[in-house]
């Protein structure tokens, strides 16, 4: 059986990756108890139900700090059990809070919404550390699905990895395991022909592989990747996000990340996204 956990932060998008999870046939259960998974397990397992995934969160704060245990507990049983962290900055949260207008489940007793939002971060941090972080400040819904499908869906037994592009003014990205910083590369947007341009395109290639290390940096981070890459498939990682980080995210880590999933994409389940030129 695949036992797949959803949690993360009030407003990060859990109930589209859960929709997504049921369209792909998985038997979902949402705001279960953490002291009610196992019995869930075993409920699925004698219905036969292959894949199962729960959303376990801060509504059921009384029971998540056991959330740890019990998937020690259920991988010692057999069970892949996998965990996707949603996460989203305070001020995404912020103005989903305020388009929606939801309350936030720890806003009682007199709290702001910030204020809860920093309790439920510290409530869940032990959890945040047991699986992937998936960053949904700049993700559409439509986007989270794809995210979640090429994470659980297309291969579960495989580790994939995340290639990310972004640019340091709009911060390093929530989700990243590794970040990898471009900058000191001489940047094509102070070439008038290249600024219109992004690291897609020839004529930036072009000038980075010309004026630039950009391929001796290349070389370093795959080696580096490949060399750890076993060592997170061992510790039943569903995915590992490498992030590349140039100014303003749309030349030279857009560059580095098209070319390493060039690499790296015969041999590993990819998803490939740019952040900064997504948004645009």
């Amino acid at each position: 059986m695949k036992l797949t956990l959803v949690s993360g932060v009030s407003g990060s998008g859990k109930s589209v990756a859960l929709k997504a999870l049921e369209d792909a046939g998985y038997f979902c259960v949402d705001n279960l108890p953490a002291s009610l998974i196992r019995g869930l397990v075993s409920f699925v397992a004698s219905r036969g139900e292959p894949r199962v995934a729960v959303s376990a969160d801060a509504r059921s704060a009384d029971t998540i700090g056991i959330l740890p245990k019990v998937v020690e507990e259920e991988r010692a049983n057999g069970i892949d059990v996998r965990l996707v962290f949603l996460d989203a900055s305070d001020a995404s949260l912020v103005r989903r809070f305020s388009e929606t207008r939801r309350p936030h489940p720890l806003a009682g007793e007199g709290r702001t919404l910030e204020e809860a939002i920093a309790m439920e971060r510290q409530l869940l941090a032990p959890i945040a550390e047991l699986g992937h972080r998936v960053d949904t400040s700049a993700l559409t819904p439509v986007q989270l699905r794809g995210w979640i499908h090429d994470l659980i869906v297309t291969d579960p037994s495989k580790l994939v990895v995340c290639l990310e592009s972004f640019g340091f003014k709009g911060g390093v990205p929530l989700n990243a395991d590794f970040v990898f910083d471009a900058r000191f590369l001489p940047n094509p947007h102070y070439d008038p022909l290249l600024r219109p341009q992004t690291g897609r395109d020839p004529d930036v290639a072009a000038f980075l592989e010309r004026e630039t290390e950009a391929a001796l940096l290349l070389e370093d981070i795959h080696r580096f990747i490949e060399r750890w890459l076993p060592r997170f498939t061992l510790d039943r990682r569903a995915a590992l996000t490498v992030a590349i980080g140039c100014t303003g995210g749309r030349h030279r880590s857009v560059y580095l990340v098209e070319r390493l999933a060039e690499r790296m994409r015969p041999q590993h389940p990819l998803i490939v996204r740019h952040r900064d030129l997504d948004r645009e």
